[in-house]
Order: structure tokens, then sequence, then C-alpha cells
């Protein structure tokens, strides 16, 4: 892995925390719309709202795309703004709420597994201890540690659909790594929101979802774009570029923590104790991982 100076690297981890802080935002700000409004209508407005946003960025800073660095933009857009999101909306509709909260964490285990393996990314020892700790954190918010009643239904088409959905986003979150490294963060997130919301509202065309937004909801919608995914996508990228994939993406894993202190905040949801014992773990994990540095 690439070494960049200390300064850098703590900005980074810095980055991915507040870009986990925002996208933990997006089930809070999401569910007064997703009530009203077709999924993948608002999966492709959200996308085209997150392009719209850095617009102004890539057309002040006009940096060049290279055919090399297009070959890396067109599969992350596809696997990552087309396919992931498609799939996982579909799979929703049969696959139990509970296993694909629980499911959605296989993109963090995929994530690792792919940097390790494939992009022969490292961390000393600590770091690796601490991904564990991180890792026990994230099963326990999501599971209670109840696995007497944990029976996830493997035959289930939604069940395998949401796992290919996080197998596709861990792909995209490692080539994004690389594509960070040539190509400007703001016009990444800017060539793939974009590529995103076309193809989507296709699908919307195709399948005869009706356009249909209730105007109060609108503003909602607009800080689901720009909060809930373009602005966390962009921190997300600085930080792969400044801490490498594997660090990046054990701090970003923090934003299922934020996403219930969220719905107790603002939802009126109930603050569990393994959640709070959950928090704990997860910062003890990464403060581990900031010191194996």
């Amino acid at each position: 892995m690439l070494r960049t100076p200390l300064s850098s690297r703590n900005t980074g981890y810095v980055f991915a925390f507040i870009s986990a802080a925002l996208f933990g935002s997006i089930s809070t700000l999401a569910k007064p719309s997703v009530e009203s409004t077709d999924p993948l209508l608002l999966a492709a407005i959200v996308s085209a709202i997150a392009s719209i946003a850095f617009t102004p960025l890539t057309i002040r800073r006009k940096s060049p795309i290279s055919k090399i660095d297009m070959k890396l933009i067109i599969p992350i857009a596809v696997l990552g703004a087309i396919i992931a999101p498609s799939l996982y909306f579909v799979g929703l509709k049969t696959a139990a709420a509970s296993d694909a909260a629980i499911l959605s964490n296989s993109e963090i285990v995929f994530t690792v597994l792919i940097a390790i393996i494939a992009f022969k990314e490292r961390l000393r020892p600590l770091g690796y201890a601490s991904m564990a700790i991180v890792m026990i954190g994230v099963v326990l918010i999501t599971t209670k540690f109840d696995i007497t009643n944990l029976a996830i239904d493997a035959t289930n088409p939604g069940t395998i659909l949401i796992v290919l959905t996080m197998l596709c986003w861990a792909v995209d979150n490692n080539l994004s790594r690389i594509a960070t490294r040539t190509v400007d963060v703001s016009r990444l997130v800017h060539l793939k929101s974009a590529i995103g919301a076309a193809a989507i509202t296709g699908i919307v065309l195709a399948l005869g979802i009706p356009l249909e937004v209730p105007q109060e909801r609108l503003f909602h919608i607009i800080l689901l774009g720009v909060v809930g995914f373009a602005a966390p996508m962009l921190l997300f990228y600085l930080a792969l570029k400044s801490i490498g994939t594997v660090r990046t993406i054990l701090v970003f894993s923090t934003s299922s923590i934020f996403g219930v202190i969220y719905a107790a905040a603002f939802l009126g949801e109930h603050l569990g104790t393994h959640q709070i014992i959950a928090l704990c773990l997860m910062l003890a994990g990464l403060f581990l991982l900031k010191r194996s540095d």
C-alpha cells in the first residue's frame, strides 16, 4: 500500500468518519420520502442531485479524463451506481428486513478481502486486531448477539440479490481506490452519479413507474441527495486516496451506529444497551486502527 504523510493520513481518517456520519443519516432522511415515492425513482433523483451538486466543481477545474481512466470509471459506475442499487431494491421486495440489515455488513467483509487478496493491501498486527473488534461491533449492532433466532434464508432470491449487491459495492470500493490516484475526486463523483442517474431513469421509464414525487417531499429528497449521498461519496473517495481501502471501509462501518443515533434522536426509536456497547467497541477498534499507523 502506498505510504502517505502523517498529516494526510490523519485527514483521511477524519474524511472517512465524517462520511460515515453523513451516510448514516440516509435512513432517517429517506424514511419520509420512501413512503410516498417509488424507491427506484427516488434512487434516480438522488443520483441526479448528487451529479448536479458537483457540476460547478467539475466545470471550474476542467480536469481531463483519459481513456485509461474511463476504463475504470465505467465499471465503477455500472457496478456501484447501476447494478448494485437495482439489485438491492429488487432484493428488498422478498428478503426480510432483518436479513437485509445483517447481509448489508457483508460489504465490509468483501471489500477487505478483495483489498487484501487482490490488491495486496496490508495492515500491521494491531490493525488486524482492530479490524476484528470493529467487526464484532458491526455484528452486535445488527444481531444483538441473539444468534438463536438468526436464520437467514439462503434460498430466498432476495437474500442472494442483496449479497450480490454488497459484492458489487465491494468491487466498486476497490476500483475507486485505484481511480482516485489519477482522477479528480469531484469529477469521479460527478461522472459516477450522472451515469447512475441516467441508467436508473431508463429502468424507471422501461418499467412504467409513475414519475410522481409529492411536492412537500422535495426538500427532503434534495437534502438526501446532497447530505446523504454526494458529500459522503466525496469524503469517502478522499479517504480512499489518503488511507487506503481497508482503513476507509472500517471507519466507514460506523455509519450503522450513526444511523441508530439519528433514528433515536429524530424518529423517536429506542437506543438499546447493545447498541451503546457496539458503539464503544467500534470506537475502541478505530482507536487501535489509528494507533497501528
